[in-house]
C-alpha cells in the first residue's frame, strides 16, 4: 500500500471514529453562549494557531459569534511572551479582554496541555482563569486531551489511529470539526 493510500485510510478510520454526540454536545455549548451575548475566544499554538485565525473567521463570518484567537495579535503575544514569558501569554491576554461566565474558550490542541508533561502550559493557565469566571470551555484535541479535556464542558478528541501521525491527524481534523460546527444549523446564520 502507497503512503497516500496509508494516509487517506487513516482519515477515513479518524472519521470513522469520531463521536458524533461529543460533536453535539460542543455545538450545543457554543449555541448557548452566543444566544447568551458571549464571546468566543479561540486557543491554539502552532499549526493550531494557524487554525484558530481561520475558525476565528468562520465563527464570525457565518456564525455572527463575536470571535477573536490571541495569536492573532502578535504583537501583543510576543510582548508578553517576552515580558512575562510564554505560560502566561493566554491567560494574560483573556484577562485583558475581560473573560466572563457569558464568554466561551474552544481550544484546538493536540495535547490539550499538561503540567506534569510541561505540555502547552499556556493552555492550562487559561483553562484555569476560564474555570474560575465560569466562561463555557470547549475542545477539539488530540490524543487523550490533556487538561482540557478533564475541565472541558465538552470536547472532541481526535481518535489517535496511528501514533506516528498523531499531530498531523489532530490538526487536520480540527479544521473539519469546526467547519461541521459553523456548517451546524444550530450556529449556522449565513450562506457562507
Amino acid at each position: 500500500m502507497s503512503f497516500a493510500q496509508t494516509y487517506l485510510e487513516e482519515a477515513r478510520a479518524v472519521i470513522d471514529r469520531l463521536d458524533r454526540d461529543a460533536i453535539e454536545r460542543c455545538v450545543a455549548r457554543l449555541a448557548e453562549a452566543r444566544a447568551r451575548g458571549g464571546r468566543l475566544f479561540i486557543l491554539g499554538a502552532g499549526g493550531s494557531a494557524a487554525n484558530a485565525s481561520h475558525a476565528v473567521n468562520d465563527f464570525r463570518k457565518i456564525c455572527g459569534f463575536e470571535s477573536y484567537a490571541p495569536t492573532d495579535n502578535v504583537s501583543e503575544l510576543t510582548a508578553r511572551a517576552n515580558d512575562e514569558g510564554w505560560a502566561s501569554v493566554f491567560v494574560e491576554w483573556l484577562r485583558g479582554s475581560r473573560l466572563s461566565a457569558r464568554d466561551a474558550v474552544l481550544v484546538l490542541s493536540v495535547g490539550g496541555g499538561d503540567l506534569e508533561k510541561n505540555v502547552s502550559p499556556h493552555i492550562v493557565a487559561a483553562l484555569d482563569l476560564a474555570r474560575e469566571t465560569g466562561a463555557t470551555i470547549v475542545g477539539i484535541l488530540g490524543g487523550d486531551g490533556g487538561r482540557t479535556a478533564r475541565v472541558a464542558d465538552a470536547c472532541v478528541l481526535i481518535p489517535a489511529v496511528n501514533p506516528e501521525r498523531v499531530t498531523p491527524h489532530s490538526e487536520a481534523f480540527q479544521a473539519v470539526t469546526w467547519h461541521l460546527f459553523v456548517s451546524h444549523p444550530a450556529l449556522k446564520l449565513h450562506p457562507r
